[in-house]
């Protein structure tokens, strides 16, 4: 068993990939119900079609499977790209490279740059699971694993790249949807963060007061990108593959632009909670690690 002493001396990689995971797996199995409310609310099939109220546990699986290592990858990929974005911003003057006060970016640019190449790397993890969750949430299958052994079935019609490009359906609206999301939410995150501690003179945040930021940052963020978020939905859920833009004008023209809102409650009030247990997990997990108090 790790004592305490080899737990504070962590590298920021390993608190980042633990942190991340604990955090991941955290979020996504305490607010799945609402997260298959969402799905099932922007489904073309309807609400109740496609499952209502009934099992909003379905589709589980592929959600355990995927958390871990979605959430890692992007909180590797998010603090290591931070760490050299903002190592560059404050080489010394006359180095070559730009000074704290001199020419340069700001913290907010490092953390919108980091934030977006973070949910880029987790996309590779993230669309597989994300597809065959949502066709068992929708009710298209009664799980996860059926799901996932109707597109291999595939395979015999459309080849080993058909069966990739529809284990990966949606990818493009996907990054889409996280990048603005990621772009809004963590730099709200920080600077919060970074309000808090200049205030308390600590050197970092508690998980309490991550976690409240990040539920009002997730809050915006989601409220603003629910559109796309329809989109991403009815994209991966759609018998056929279609291009984001004919779908588009599909879902503008058969139920008029109020369509592209449907979801928002249950979305900013998952996202918001989610915010809350995710980045608040993952500021737990990290401050153990690194040995803050």
């Amino acid at each position: 068993m790790s004592s305490p002493a080899s737990i504070n001396s962590a590298t920021p990689f390993t608190s980042a990939l633990v942190a991340g995971a604990l955090a991941g797996t955290t979020v996504d199995l305490s607010l799945y119900p609402i997260d298959t409310l969402k799905t099932r609310l922007q489904s073309s099939a309807g609400f109740y079609p496609s499952g209502g109220f009934r099992g909003i546990y379905a589709g589980v699986g592929s959600a355990v499977i995927g958390s871990a290592p979605g959430a890692a990858l992007f909180f590797v990929t998010y603090e290591g790209l931070k760490s050299q974005l903002r190592s560059i911003r404050e080489g010394a003057p006359g180095d070559g490279g730009p000074s704290r006060t001199g020419k340069g970016w700001s913290e907010p640019v490092e953390h919108m740059i980091a934030a977006s190449a973070g949910e880029v790397a987790a996309c590779a993890v993230r669309v597989p699971t994300e597809v065959v969750k949502q066709r068992a949430q929708a009710a298209q299958h009664p799980s996860s694993m059926a799901a996932l052994r109707n597109i291999l079935a595939q395979r015999s019609s459309i080849g080993v790249l058909g069966v990739w490009r529809e284990m990966y359906r949606g990818w493009g609206i996907t990054i889409i949807r996280e990048v603005p999301f990621t772009a809004l939410q963590f730099p709200l995150w920080e600077g919060m963060k970074a309000w808090r501690r200049e205030q308390t003179g600590r050197g970092q945040v508690s998980a309490v007061e991550s976690g409240a930021y990040g539920s009002l940052a997730g809050a915006v963020a989601a409220g603003l990108t629910t559109p796309l978020d329809v989109l991403k939905t009815r994209m991966m859920l759609a018998k056929e593959r279609q291009p984001a833009v004919t779908l588009f004008k599909q879902i503008w023209n058969e139920s008029g632009p109020s369509a592209f809102l449907a979801g928002i409650g249950p979305r900013v009030m998952w996202i918001s909670a989610g915010g809350a247990i995710f980045l608040g997990t993952y500021q737990w997990a990290y401050n153990l690690m690194t040995g803050v108090t």
